[in-house]
């Protein structure tokens, strides 16, 4: 299963790096319209330090510290800036659940993150939910914005 979950995040960021690559003007990743309030740039930084937090730094010891306050506020970060962040995230995840045990994702996930304790599987099937759901608002705002 753990080869599944890696193809999936894998597969998705590869999608997020295409979305983040679509957007023809560098400064639309940093607009918002209507009722949206997180633009397209802070989200990709969202997902990133999500991933690189209860992947990388909880599962993989990378040593990875969060700033998820910078993650919303952090303005006009160059699109190649963003394309290289997750690269390095996609690497982070791969290498990381390739070190997992299979038995480990029926273990509980290290923390409870969520309010309730959970399974490491149940909790990466999060992770990659989470990224669906902000990979969506991205292709939606770029759309929408151009």
């Amino acid at each position: 299963m753990k080869q599944e979950i890696s193809f999936i995040i894998s597969r998705d960021l590869d999608r997020l790096a295409e979305e983040i690559r679509a957007f023809k003007r560098e400064e639309d990743l940093w607009k918002v319209t209507g009722h949206v309030t997180n633009p397209a740039g802070n989200l990709c930084l969202h997902l990133v330090g999500n991933l690189n937090t209860y992947v990388g730094a909880i599962l993989g010891g990378s040593g990875y510290v969060r700033n998820r306050e910078a993650e919303f506020s952090q303005k006009n970060i160059p699109k190649d800036d963003l394309l290289h962040q997750i690269q390095e995230v996609k690497a982070t995840v791969t290498y990381t659940l390739e070190k997992l045990l299979e038995r480990q994702l029926q273990g509980a996930y290290p923390q409870q993150v969520l309010g309730y304790e959970m399974t490491t599987g149940f909790f990466l099937l999060h992770l990659s939910g989470h990224l669906n759901y902000h990979l969506g608002q991205i292709n939606y705002l770029r759309r929408v914005l151009t």
